[in-house]
C-alpha cells in the first residue's frame, strides 16, 4: 500500500462516490465535498470513520491537501471548483498535485493545467472509462493527461480504484482520449440495437443467437453487458442517455476544431435526441434501441 496522504475528494455522484469510498478503504485521510450538502452528510453517514472532514467550499477541502480529485458535472461546474473565488486553486499549497475525473471539454483540462503550473501544482486530467460498476468495484480503467512527473505521483493514488492507468499525453490528451472512447461505445450501442431489432423481426431465439456471435468478431462489452436486457427494454443501469449526448457533444466541438469527419457520431448523437424526446434521458446509454420499433419475435 502507498503512504497514507491526506486527499480531498470533491463530487460524490454516482461514479464519485465510490472513488472516495476506495480512498478512505485504502487508508488515505480523506475529505469530502459535495455542493449539495446533504449528499455529502449521507455519504458519511454510509460510510463511517472514512472521512475525517466534511468541507463546506472547496477552497476548505484544499487546504491542508497533498491531492485534491474532483469528479463533477461539467465544464461550468469544474472552473467553478477549481478556478472560482472559493475554489480548490485558492487554497491549495505549492507542490500539491490536483487529478479530475470529470469528463469536460480539453479547453477546460489544459486551462487548469495552465493556472496549476503557475502554482507549481502537478495537474492531471483524467477522465475514466468502466461505469459505475467499475467505480465499484475498484476496477476503472483512467486515460491521463499531463507531464510524465504529475502521472507517476499520480498512479499510487489511481490504484485505489483503477485497474488499468495510461498515460495519453499532454495536459487536455485525457479528456480527448475519453472522447474517443464515447464514440466507441455510441456505435457499438448503436450496432446492437439494430441487431437485436432485427433478430426479433427474423423470429430468431435470441439465446442462441447471442450463444452464436458473442465469442467472434462481433463481441463486445456492450453485447456480454447489455445484450439481453436491450432485449427487454430494461435501462435501469449506469450511464444516463443525457450524460452521453453530453460526451458526443464535446467530441463533436473537439472534432469541428480539429477538421475531422465523424459522420457516425453525429448521427448516434442525433439518434439519442430521440431517446430524450421519448423521455429516456435518465436511462441507460443502451436505451438507444428504444427509438427502433420491435417488429415480431420475443
Amino acid at each position: 500500500m502507498t503512504e497514507p496522504l491526506d486527499i480531498s475528494f470533491l463530487g460524490l455522484g454516482v461514479m464519485g462516490s465510490q472513488m472516495a469510498r476506495h480512498l478512505g478503504e485504502a487508508g488515505h485521510r480523506l475529505t469530502i465535498y459535495n455542493r449539495s450538502a446533504a449528499r455529502a452528510d449521507a455519504w458519511q453517514a454510509a460510510h463511517p470513520g472514512l472521512a475525517t472532514r466534511v468541507a463546506a467550499s472547496p477552497a476548505e477541502a484544499a487546504q491542508g491537501a497533498d491531492a485534491v480529485i474532483t469528479c463533477v458535472g461539467n465544464d461550468d461546474d469544474l472552473a467553478d471548483v477549481v478556478l472560482g473565488p472559493n475554489g480548490v486553486f485558492s487554497s491549495l499549497r505549492r507542490g500539491a498535485m490536483f487529478i479530475d475525473h470529470t469528463t469536460v471539454s480539453a479547453r477546460i483540462a489544459r486551462q487548469i493545467a495552465v493556472e496549476g503550473r503557475d502554482k507549481e501544482l502537478l495537474c492531471v486530467d483524467a477522465p475514466v472509462t468502466g461505469g459505475q460498476s467499475g467505480a465499484e468495484a475498484g476496477t476503472l480503467s483512467i486515460m491521463c493527461g499531463g507531464s510524465q512527473a504529475a502521472i507517476e505521483a499520480a498512479r499510487p493514488i489511481l490504484a485505489a480504484y483503477a485497474k488499468r492507468v495510461v498515460h495519453v499525453g499532454k495536459s487536455g490528451a485525457g479528456q480527448t482520449a475519453k472522447m474517443a472512447n464515447q464514440m466507441c461505445i455510441a456505435g457499438a450501442i448503436a450496432g446492437l440495437s439494430e441487431a437485436i431489432r432485427f433478430a426479433q423481426a427474423a423470429h430468431l431465439d435470441l439465446d442462441t443467437l447471442f450463444e452464436a456471435i458473442s465469442g467472434g468478431a462481433a463481441q463486445s462489452w456492450q453485447m456480454d453487458n447489455r445484450f439481453h436486457t436491450m432485449a427487454k427494454d430494461e435501462f435501469d443501469f449506469g450511464f444516463a442517455v443525457d450524460w452521453m449526448r453530453k460526451d458526443l457533444g464535446l467530441a463533436l466541438d473537439e472534432a469541428r476544431g480539429l477538421g475531422a469527419s465523424v459522420p457516425v457520431t453525429a448521427l448516434v448523437d442525433q439518434f439519442y435526441a430521440d431517446v430524450q424526446a421519448l423521455g429516456g434521458g435518465r436511462q441507460d446509454t443502451s436505451a438507444l434501441i428504444r427509438r427502433l420499433p420491435r417488429r415480431g419475435g420475443r
